[in-house]
């Protein structure tokens, strides 16, 4: 038979020793025809068998990366079967199910199992070298244990980090923490300002008292009052009760003031007076109310160009700007990416029951080539992405956001083997979500951010 001829050389799998091994089994001469060439492509050695009994012995006989199997009548039954029979075997070997009948159900299904893959029949060229090589990416790279980490535990917050940038922050923390006084934490979105707070807040004189949080770009602006303030009853269509707002929720404790550039001018004259009287009204009230809290407020905005542009008060400034806290962002903090990696992976571990032991070598340059325009937040969001789809002990290249692995391909293929629509994309992610929560809507709504009603809806949408 004819050799196709020899494509340029894919890493991990261009050299006889890391190159992979492929177990087909049973699978008819047209299939064994048509796959022995795109094997050679990929430099991959593979043998083929004709039943399971063979299949069993030579699992036993040796070392394999990759099983290739058609699903019979039953492909729930063959799935468990395989599942059962790769368990624990010499080098972890992955299946690759073939199904004449493919759905998201059977997806679903295959990934509780484990499966590599699922692929339609017939089978397509790149469809399934893309699968292959994804193995081939797996069995290259090299696992690096996760790093150690030492952090100020915050419940569910924690400062991690030893770079420069941030042991300048440590030091401002501890010098103001011990004060009362109004502190400016300023900084891009997802760099930690509230993680900060809590620590001001958690080191200083009000500790014992509550922390009380407020995103102002988050509430509608005609609510935004009442949500500070609090409302007496009737002050307005719809106060059909007195209503206690976060100045007071926060007494004998810490209030802050997430984004707060996005107040309104005649907002921040009223913040400005609560801050200079310690004393507040309610919307609708008469009679002042002193507070005994300690501000906190941060922006991802330069408050002084707001100044200058007419949308931000500069008395109120000057009020804040008691201590100013500036965050660097993640890019700027070297090291620090690998130990935040680190400490989310064994967070997101814990939470959601995976035994991760570190990152591979390729995962680990990946995320230090990325610019990181989301930050820390950004990190942590990929991290957990890649906890759950894991189904090992090292996190792979395969297991990142596609925006993070690039020009590596992208995870969301589908059963057709070409580009995946949005739908197709968004049925497969929900189909791993579900696989990791064991079918519990709750749980797969609460990982997806979005209500249970929402994805049940999608659930039968999309069959699964």
């Amino acid at each position: 038979m004819p050799t196709a001829a020899k494509a340029p050389p894919i890493p991990g799998l261009s050299e006889s020793p890391s190159a992979i091994r492929v177990l087909g089994v049973g699978l008819d001469g047209a299939l064994m025809h048509a796959i022995r060439p795109w094997a050679a492509e990929l430099q991959a050695q593979i043998e083929f068998v004709t039943d399971l009994p063979q299949a069993v012995r030579r699992l036993a006989a040796g070392r394999w990366d990759v099983v290739l199997t058609v699903l019979g009548e039953h492909p729930d039954e063959d799935l468990h079967w395989w599942a059962n029979a790769l368990r624990g075997r010499t080098g972890a070997p992955r299946l690759i199910a073939f199904a004449h009948r493919p759905s998201m159900g059977l997806a679903l299904r295959a990934e509780q199992l484990g499966t590599h893959d699922l692929l339609a029949l017939p089978v397509r060229r790149e469809e399934l070298m893309r699968s292959l090589r994804r193995v081939g990416r797996g069995t290259s790279e090299i696992a690096v244990p996760l790093e150690s980490t030492a952090n100020e535990d915050l419940g569910r917050y924690a400062l991690v980090g030893q770079s420069p940038a941030m042991l300048d922050v440590y030091k401002l923390i501890a010098r103001v923490a011990p004060s009362t006084a109004t502190v400016l934490i300023q900084g891009e979105s997802g760099t930690g300002k509230e993680v900060v707070a809590r620590a001001i807040h958690a080191n200083g004189p009000k500790a014992s008292g509550p922390f009380v949080a407020l995103n102002c770009a988050a509430i509608p602006e005609n609510l935004l009052e009442s949500e500070l303030f609090g409302h007496e009853k009737g002050a307005f269509s719809g106060a059909v009760a007195r209503k206690i707002g976060r100045f007071e929720l926060a007494k004998d404790g810490t209030l802050f003031l997430d984004e707060i550039a996005d107040m309104t001018l005649p907002l921040q004259a009223k913040i400005l007076r609560a801050v200079q009287e310690r004393e507040i009204e309610r919307v609708g009230g008469g009679d002042p109310i002193p507070i005994d809290v300690r501000l906190i407020a941060a922006s991802n905005r330069e408050l002084r160009d707001a100044i200058q542009q007419g949308r931000f008060r500069e008395d109120l400034y000057y009020r804040l700007a008691v201590v100013i806290v500036r965050l660097p962002r993640l890019s700027e903090r070297g090291a620090d990416l690998a130990l935040l990696a680190a400490y989310f992976a064994r967070q997101f571990a814990s939470q959601y029951g995976k035994h991760i032991t570190g990152f591979s070598d390729r995962t680990l340059e990946l995320l230090t080539a990325h610019r990181w325009v989301g930050n820390v937040r950004e990190l942590r969001n990929a991290i957990e992405q890649a906890v759950i789809v894991a189904d090992g002990g090292t996190i792979l290249v395969e297991h990142l956001p596609d925006e993070i692995r690039g020009h590596e391909g992208s995870l969301a293929g589908t059963l057709s083997g070409e580009l995946a629509t949005l739908a197709e994309a968004e049925a497969r992610h929900i189909a791993r979500v579900l696989a990791h929560t064991g079918g519990q809507i709750g749980a797969a709504a609460t990982i997806l951010g979005i209500h249970r009603n929402t994805l049940t809806r999608k659930i039968r949408e999309y069959g699964l």
